[in-house]
């Protein structure tokens, strides 16, 4: 708490403003608290946010199956919160505002190498058609490699980084041919239908809701990248709080299960809760919605192929460990 300024002597104060001063010290306490809370909250460790006591807080993404799970109420017990992106969730993981969520595969990469713990505790079957690079028809381009000397669009830390990094690849080109614009989902579609950006590589739903008439496919992940998703657990809930996570798991492998045997049902609940038209929905969900899948030492090799890829491009800072943050305790509900 600081300390009151001293000043040169003054008439005494009138009696009529009683409480003044013990309203400063009151003020100056919520201060140091607030700011304590801050410091805590950023820190990132383990302990951060932690209530052991509360609701099972996930963190999610529009369209991905834990979409389903909130559509469907569920799991009623846990507490949601919404993300734009993977690297914003990671970003609450870091914080302690969220337990578990679900991300792509190069969030976890870009996390780790961010110094943010968690476990990866579960994963999806590959999902390359539910990505891919966008051009205007107009412009003429018929494969990535007429982006050279272009402007293309994706958000940073993202599956579609990923995307990126093998197309150079597979088109011999590097991060020097090309002039990468990183754009969040909400800045790069207006930014992509204005032309201000000559290509767009995105994820769905954003992908589906962005294929208007003179909009081309230019590329996807297939043969490329699996565009997996990964399942993030802190460390603290995954001590603390196993037991709400195994139940809350086995209720989202179930209603995962239930919206691929039931695909039609599946977009009119989804729907809504997307805030997408029905046939948007429907187009994205046929090329996006996997089942889960068990992380295993496969799954480990090629996550740290991922995080070896961006740390030999310098796009972290590395090495960056990945496989070792794989924990298969809970194989048994996603096998």
């Amino acid at each position: 708490m600081s300390h009151p300024v001293r000043r040169s002597p003054a008439p005494p104060r009138p009696s009529s403003r009683p409480g003044r001063r013990p309203r400063t010290r009151l003020a100056g306490l919520v201060t140091l608290i607030v700011l304590a809370t801050v410091a805590l909250t950023g820190c990132g460790d383990e302990t951060a946010g932690a209530d052991d006591s509360g609701p099972l807080r996930v963190g999610y993404q529009r369209f991905g199956g834990l979409s389903l799970v909130k559509a469907r109420n569920a799991a009623p017990d846990v507490e949601w919160s919404l993300f734009e992106s993977g690297p914003a969730l990671t970003e609450a993981l870091k914080a302690g505002a969220i337990d578990i969520g679900q991300v792509g595969e190069a969030p976890p990469v870009f996390a780790a190498a961010g110094k943010i713990r968690f476990r990866i505790i579960g994963t999806s079957a590959p999902v390359p058609q539910g990505e891919a690079v966008l051009v205007k028809e107009d412009r003429g381009f018929r494969d990535f490699a007429d982006l050279r000397g272009r402007t293309v669009a994706l958000n940073k830390g993202s599956n579609v980084h990923w995307l990126l990094v093998r197309l150079l690849e597979a088109n011999n080109m590097t991060l020097a041919d090309i002039n990468v614009k990183y754009l969040k989902p909400a800045e790069a579609r207006p930014a992509f239908d204005n032309n201000q950006v000559d290509a767009w590589i995105i994820w769905d739903p954003y992908f589906a809701l962005a294929e208007q008439p003179g909009v081309r496919i230019l590329a996807d992940a297939t043969g490329l990248a699996s565009n997996r998703e990964y399942v993030l657990v802190s460390p603290q809930a995954l001590e603390s709080r196993s037991d709400q996570i195994r139940t809350f798991l086995e209720t989202y492998r179930s209603t995962t299960d239930w919206g691929i045997a039931n695909p039609e049902e599946r977009t009119r609940t989804l729907a809504p809760e997307l805030k997408i038209d029905e046939a948007t929905t429907a187009r994205a969900l046929a090329r996006s919605a996997q089942p889960l899948a068990p992380v295993t030492p496969a799954i480990g090799a090629e996550l740290q192929a991922i995080a070896d890829g961006f740390t030999t491009l310098e796009l972290v800072p590395g090495p960056v460990d990945i496989a070792s943050l794989v924990d298969d305790r809970y194989n048994a509900v996603f096998g």
